[in-house]
Order: C-alpha cells, then sequence, then structure tokens
C-alpha cells in the first residue's frame, strides 16, 4: 500500500473535529523554512502535511513531509517530524521507504513579542529509524532559535539562525549551520505570501558545502484550523536542489 495514504484519514480526522470558534487562527511551520516562533497551544494537536517533488540533477524526489505538534502548555509543544514515504530515481537507481523520523520540542519564550521579537527556542534529534537504504547515521541534534517582527503595513520578518550535529554517508560527523530569513506579506485575513532565503546547511566544502535555496509560497486559511499551502523552491548554487515544489494541507484539533 502507498504509505502516503496514510495521511489523509488523519488529514480528515482533523478537519472534521476542528474548532471552528479557536481564539486565534492556525499558525503552522510551513510552507515556509522558517519555522513560526509560536507553539500550538495547551492541549492542542495540529498536522502539517503535504507532498513534495523535488529535482537535483538527473534525481528525482517525491516525498511526503509530515509534521505532528502537541501542545503540552501555552509555551511547550512535542513535535514529531519526518519526510514520511519518500522515492528517489535518477542515474539509473532507484530508492524508495520510509525516511527518518525527528523528535523534539518548541519553548515559546514568555513575554517575548509584548515590545520586541517574538522568540521561540526548537531543540531536535534526527533519528536513523527509516528503511536502511535512507537511513541516516547515528542520531542529529539540532536547536534553532526563531526571531519574528510585525512590521507596518501587514508585512513580517522573520529570522532562525542555527546548529546541527551531521553525519556524511560514511558515518563521520561534522557541525554545520543553518540560517533562514523570510519576509511575509498577509493581503487579508485569510491569505498571505512570503519571500525567503533557506540555508539548511552551512558547512564546509568537505562536509558537503552550503545548500542555499530562494523559497517563494503562499497560503490560505480554509477556516480558523485548516490551511492549504504552497511553495517553490529554487537553488542558489551548484550544491543546492535545482527546483522544488510542494502543496501542504495542516489542521488543527
Amino acid at each position: 500500500m502507498n504509505r502516503a495514504r496514510f495521511f489523509l484519514p488523519l488529514l480528515l480526522l482533523a478537519a472534521a473535529i476542528a474548532d471552528a470558534h479557536a481564539a486565534e487562527p492556525i499558525a503552522t511551520d510551513r510552507p515556509d523554512f522558517v519555522e513560526s516562533s509560536q507553539t500550538v497551544g495547551a492541549r492542542r494537536t495540529q498536522i502539517e502535511t503535504s507532498v513534495a517533488w523535488e529535482k537535483d540533477d538527473d534525481t528525482r524526489t517525491f516525498a511526503t513531509p509530515t509534521l505532528l505538534r502537541v501542545g503540552v502548555s501555552d509555551h511547550w509543544e512535542l513535535r514529531l517530524e519526518g519526510d514520511g514515504w519518500l522515492r528517489s530515481a535518477g542515474a539509473g537507481e532507484r530508492e524508495s521507504g520510509v525516511a527518518d523520523v525527528s523528535v523534539g520540542a518548541k519553548y515559546h519564550v514568555a513575554g517575548s513579542g509584548e515590545h520586541g521579537p517574538s522568540l521561540a527556542w526548537l531543540l531536535h534529534a534526527d533519528l536513523p529509524s527509516g528503511d536502511r537504504a535512507l537511513r541516516g547515521h547515528g542520531v542529529r541534534p539540532s536547536v534553532r532559535l526563531v526571531a519574528e517582527w510585525e512590521l507596518p503595513h501587514d508585512y513580517a520578518l522573520g529570522v532562525m539562525p542555527g546548529l546541527v550535529h551531521e553525519s556524511d554517508d560514511d558515518g563521520r560527523r561534522y557541525t554545520a549551520g543553518i540560517l533562514g530569513v523570510v519576509v511575509g506579506k498577509a493581503w487579508t485575513e485569510r491569505f498571505r505570501t512570503f519571500a525567503e532565503v533557506a540555508l539548511p546547511q552551512i558547512a564546509r566544502s568537505d562536509d558537503g558545502g552550503t545548500v542555499a535555496l530562494l523559497d517563494l509560497g503562499g497560503a490560505w486559511l480554509l477556516s480558523d484550523d485548516v490551511q492549504l499551502d504552497v511553495a517553490y523552491s529554487a537553488g542558489l548554487n551548484q550544491r543546492s536542489p535545482d527546483h522544488g515544489v510542494t502543496v501542504g494541507l495542516s489542521a488543527r484539533f
């Protein structure tokens, strides 16, 4: 059975029991690279899932990135994330299966956003849990700080620096930087767009080099608890994927 179908019942269930009278509209961590500084709130659960296609030279990759967020208080949430079912084909080779998952937590800094940026810390650990052909080497921890500013005329600015302790295909460990900068614009109460520069890896050439992307996209609120989004990415250097497209659906309940 195609594992991508696993997410459809979850989304239908979330949409069916979504609270139409939520105090605030859903705030998602997708489709941009820079995460939101907001948590989902106490006793709330949020699913953010998607389909994603990427081209890098002759290699084409299809995945189903999904993030589960569970609020344990107004400032803390637990997170389970992964690329879901993944298929890669190119140069006469094909691989498919379930990708590694990441477990983590987000802490929204109490009091932030009142007289300055809204802040949040994210701690994650990628686990070697996927199918053998797609499994990474060892646990890869990361830490990120998100800062968001509300600007005049319904613009917003987000910045996300971070560090990740990664491993290459041979299992050699190295530390890389992370950086994302996004500018968003709310055109209506239900529709927003964004443009960002994302650097998911800032590393020496011996460690795979720096990956840099230009991301453009938008999101529509179908209700206060359901969001539809789309995004396009283009590589900014030779070490980055050439093109990518994602379409996602998020629901809170």
